[in-house]
């Protein structure tokens, strides 16, 4: 008897989507190069979305550090109150941490381990010790690299920019990033903006797990409701298109950006 209303639910679904089903296929002759071209764009607004947050008591080195980093789109701010860092790294949220070690109050090596508390954020330390044995130290304590001052800032961004790619651009075992402040979890079907999950019904999460799991290809209205059928939540053409609107604006409202893109005629994905 299930088995019988299972058919029929596609029969019915097949009939209801004849009248658009005939654009699909001209249409995905030009798909590829329009997400190729999503990408492209994805790659170069990612750079403008990075804050890096510099953490160095020499003023006349921080400013041009910061100037260096903001010619090449980058969102740099500086510490000037050395006894809250960990506090303003809260306020801030970077995406990248620069980090003197000689610093007063506490050292560079005290802040990292007080971040790595609550982050993962990549942490760069910047400073004059020479010696291997500060070196070892910065990367026990949660540091990710190490530069010597004096430096030239050609280096500086290369490192920063190996750093970005490492943790931002690559697809982790667990979890896909979208932007360096917005991650999919495969195992939890979530979404999480800065290191918070956003709230998700179960339809919601069904959904992004399917636009998700075909990153980048357009996934068929027809292909959504088969697989929101699964949910046992009786889904109908309507029901789905409001489903994605309100899907869509809660994304759009906590990450102010536009998550969930429209193949108009064919269905939706994610870039």
């Amino acid at each position: 008897m299930m088995r019988n209303h299972h058919l029929f639910k596609i029969t019915f679904l097949k009939l209801t989507t004849q009248a658009y089903n005939f654009v699909r296929l001209p249409a995905l002759l030009f798909l590829s190069e329009g997400i190729r071209y999503n990408e492209k764009k994805e790659v170069i607004s990612m750079m403008h979305q990075i804050t890096i947050m510099l953490v160095e008591d020499d003023r006349q080195l921080a400013v041009e550090i910061r100037e260096f980093l903001l010619r090449w789109g980058y969102q740099a701010v500086f510490v000037s109150q050395f006894e809250n860092i960990f506090e303003l790294f809260l306020n801030f949220r970077p995406q990248l941490v620069l980090m003197d070690i000689n610093l007063p109050y506490y050292d560079g090596f005290y802040w990292c381990r007080k971040i790595r508390e609550v982050s993962e954020v990549p942490v760069i330390f910047i400073s004059s010790r020479q010696d291997d044995k500060d070196k070892i130290i910065g990367m026990a304590q949660g540091g990710d690299d190490y530069i010597e001052k004096p430096f030239n800032l050609e280096l500086l961004k290369a490192k920063i920019e190996a750093i970005l790619r490492r943790c931002y651009e690559y697809k982790r075992k667990d979890r896909i990033s979208l932007n360096p402040q917005l991650y999919y979890d495969l195992q939890q079907q979530a979404f999480f903006y800065q290191e918070k999950e956003i709230e998700m019904t179960k339809q919601e999460k069904k959904i992004l797990s399917c636009l998700m799991n075909h990153r980048s290809q357009v996934v068929s209205r027809e292909d959504l409701m088969i697989a929101l059928w699964d949910t046992d939540e009786f889904i109908c053409d309507g029901t789905l298109t409001t489903s994605i609107s309100r899907l869509r604006n809660k994304l759009k409202n906590i990450t102010h950006q536009d998550i969930i893109l429209t193949k108009k005629g064919i269905g939706y994905y994610i870039p």
